[in-house]
């Protein structure tokens, strides 16, 4: 008979084991059913810069597939401009919040105090990674990688580098060859390569197709039969990141991700270079108040959960926090959540039919570039309330005489108002794009019924333009102290020799 001597068990190492085991098990299983994210963003593409808009010369077969694949907000907006675009969308507030008003330092610097979807991700688990323009500040405290991103890259020479681009990678220059956007990409499918099993944020924002335009000349020449050679060089940009789109969603699904994976595409404000070719029938650029300065693409595509479908729901960029902290399972930290004014999409995503949601909302705009120092004075230079299909703005100069000695946005509608026929992204059209509407009030239109703002509705319907426009005071009353605060009027008056950038 064999004896067996039992030996003492180690119920510490047991325990500690146990626990181990259970938390990777609970890591895994929370990886495993929460989704990756590609966040594409792409810079002075307009709404109509599609061939699913209409556009009459872009042939975009791959945008044009991810929106049928997609649910898409068909009445989406962002900011007048880049930077306060690119802060609202990180911080799910409005960019007044964050003291971004402007594209020029320091007022694109987002406040070091935000708090920021990467960050919100980065502490949930998530790997995130940044390519390509990012344009909210710089230095310590204020790059990417001060705001929640753990894998960058992007190029010296921001948008004047167009090929063989020198490099910057998570902290070190290397150069690269060949045209920078498919650079950016093959970038952004390393980053995601290299998060392995881990769930990814990925936010890629394109240089193109912003000024100066400049793209391979096999796609600058078919369109060069129909305009001259700067809207040719824009259009082939838009083409190019089509490609580039259709380069990605093939990995996506090489990499058995695309199931995985939610994928969402953007702009960042109204039209410009192709402003006189074609704009989906609306009035206004980047850098104005009307229609077509803040309405812009918004496709969301989630193989196998979300069914394509439109959504006419009044939506915004605040909402990309929201939506994808939602998805995530993260935790929206206390004090962005009290202050929050985005909402999650997911009602809307989930459901094809036409879904109640957030039916009062109101959406602020302001296109915000006063000679710095005179923010108060241009409370209502370029001011805009959204509600439903209805906007009510001013599309009018300020009256402050100090303003007269600086170069602004104030500048350009003072050209106008004086019959100005030719200004910025037109050649003939500044009276109606930039169009000046009457001094002192405000006008109202239904831009589902008429995107070209042909007729002012304040005297048909007083009773809800009035209402925006006290709503506009309060919003206005509440948040100019927080951009004051948040150093959104701080810097030198922009002069005649520095002009402002649109």
């Amino acid at each position: 008979m064999k004896c067996f001597i039992l030996q003492p068990l180690n119920y510490a190492c047991l325990v500690a084991t146990f626990a181990i085991c259970t938390s990777r098990m609970e890591t895994a299983a929370r990886c495993e059913d929460r989704p990756n994210i590609v966040f594409i963003l792409t810079d002075d593409q307009g709404y109509g810069d599609l061939g699913r808009h209409g556009h009459p010369l872009l042939k975009t077969p791959h945008l044009d597939r991810l929106g049928e694949e997609s649910v898409r907000f068909d009445n989406f907006y962002v900011s007048p401009s880049c930077s306060p675009t690119r802060a609202a969308l990180l911080t799910g507030r409005h960019e007044f919040c964050s003291g971004v008003t402007h594209t020029l330092q320091p007022r694109e610097h987002l406040h070091v105090d935000a708090i920021t979807l990467p960050g919100i991700l980065k502490a949930a688990g998530y790997n995130t990674g940044f390519i390509g323009k990012w344009h909210l500040g710089g230095g310590q405290g204020y790059s990417p990688r001060d705001r929640g991103f753990q894998w960058t890259s992007t190029n010296v020479g921001g948008p004047r580098e167009h090929f063989d681009p020198v490099m910057i990678r998570n902290g070190k220059r290397e150069q690269a060859t060949g045209y920078r956007e498919d650079i950016f990409f093959d970038d952004a499918m390393d980053f995601i390569r290299q998060s392995g099993d881990e769930p990814f944020f990925c936010y890629l924002a394109t240089y193109s197709p912003h000024a100066p335009l400049d793209a391979p000349q096999e796609l600058i020449e078919p369109f060069l039969k129909s305009v001259g050679r700067e809207q040719a060089a824009f259009l082939a940009m838009v083409a190019n990141i089509d490609a580039n789109v259709g380069r990605l969603m093939a990995f996506l699904e090489q990499e058995k991700l695309r199931d995985k994976t939610i994928v969402v595409f953007m702009n960042d404000n109204g039209q410009t270079a192709g402003l006189d070719i074609y704009n989906a029938g609306m009035r206004g650029c980047k850098c104005t108040i009307w229609e077509g300065g803040c309405r812009a693409i918004s496709f969301w595509s989630w193989a196998g959960k979300w069914k394509p479908h439109r959504v006419d729901n009044l939506t915004a960029h605040l909402d990309l926090l929201p939506t994808l902290v939602d998805y995530a399972r993260a935790d929206i930290p206390g004090e962005l959540q009290s202050v929050l004014e985005g909402f999650s999409l997911r009602p809307l995503l989930e459901s094809s039919q036409p879904t109640a949601w957030h039916d009062d909302r109101i959406l602020f705009h302001h296109v915000a570039r006063w000679p710095s120092g005179l923010a108060a004075s241009h409370k209502y230079a370029m001011a805009a309330v959204r509600q439903g299909n209805y906007l009510l703005l001013r599309s009018h100069p300020c009256d402050d005489p100090k303003c007269e000695s600086y170069q602004s946005q104030c500048t350009t509608l003072r050209l106008v108002m004086n019959g100005l026929k030719r200004t910025t992204y037109t050649k003939e059209n500044a009276q109606f794009h930039w169009g000046v509407s009457p001094p002192n009030q405000w006008s109202l239109y239904d831009v589902k019924a008429d995107p070209a703002c042909r007729k002012d509705l304040s005297k048909k319907r007083s009773a809800l333009a009035g209402r925006l426009a006290a709503a506009y005071d309060q919003w206005w009353d509440r948040t100019f102290p927080l951009m004051i605060e948040a150093g959104g009027d701080k810097g030198t008056p922009l002069t005649k020799r520095a002009r402002s950038k649109h």
